[in-house]
């Protein structure tokens, strides 16, 4: 079949996407601009990716999310939670830093954006990079979400259009070992919230990833752009 994939450029969308091309034929990789701090390094991390597997890359900008976010991940005068490693899985502690990043039904927006592409592509799939560690803090990550969402585009697609995520059930540490087993170019990724010349190693983003490789016994200092990780 053939797949449309959203691809933030993060850990767990690129390992994904390389899933998919086993799967699946993609047809193109969709970014969204929605004014978050990190779009730009988001967009050249995804373009890079497709650009490695030779795909097609499009930007889809979405300015009124933006205008009705009012969370630190859009906001620049907003603080950015930076939570202690030790509390990711507190369910708190990640319930209010998982509110101070909250963007308005962004990934219910996105798959149905997506799900439009891929209609208009004749294609079935739409490949997400869902999670079960941030599952418990984000709903919209969660495998309740994927089916309610399938239900509804089967309603909303002449072709029957679905979403899979082929990381949904992992954690970050097995996404990135089952990334490192499928030689994913890690050089490549963003799993920052914050935009700049390399990542801020402060955000719970950085941090999750930042365990992940800890756990995953991976080395990350050789990546110029992980280094503050």
């Amino acid at each position: 079949m053939k797949g449309i994939v959203l691809l933030s450029g993060g850990l767990d969308s690129a390992v994904s996407l390389a899933c998919a091309l086993r799967e699946s034929d993609i047809v193109l990789c969709l970014t969204f601009d929605y004014g978050q701090r990190a779009s730009q390094n988001e967009i050249k991390a995804a373009a890079s990716l497709a650009g490695h597997y030779r795909l097609r890359h499009q930007v889809v900008e979405v300015p009124f999310l933006r205008d009705i976010t009012g969370t630190a991940l859009v906001k620049s005068d907003l603080e950015l939670p930076e939570p202690e490693i030790t509390a990711l899985d507190e369910k708190t502690a990640a319930g209010a830093s998982a509110a101070q990043v909250w963007v308005p039904n962004r990934n219910g927006l996105f798959i149905n954006i997506a799900a439009a592409f891929a209609e208009s592509n004749d294609a079935q799939l739409v490949v997400t990079g869902f999670n079960s560690e941030e599952a418990a803090t984000f709903p919209d990550n969660s495998a309740s979400f994927v089916r309610a969402i399938n239900d509804s585009l089967y309603y909303s697609t002449l072709n029957h259009v679905g979403v899979v995520s082929y990381t949904q059930r992992l954690d970050k540490a097995d996404i990135l070992k089952l990334g490192i087993k499928m030689s994913v170019p890690f050089q490549h990724i963003w799993s920052c919230y914050r935009g700049g010349e390399k990542m801020c190693g402060r955000c719970e983003s950085c941090l999750r990833l930042k365990r992940a490789a800890d756990l995953a016994a991976f080395d990350l200092s050789g990546m110029s752009i992980l280094r503050g990780i």
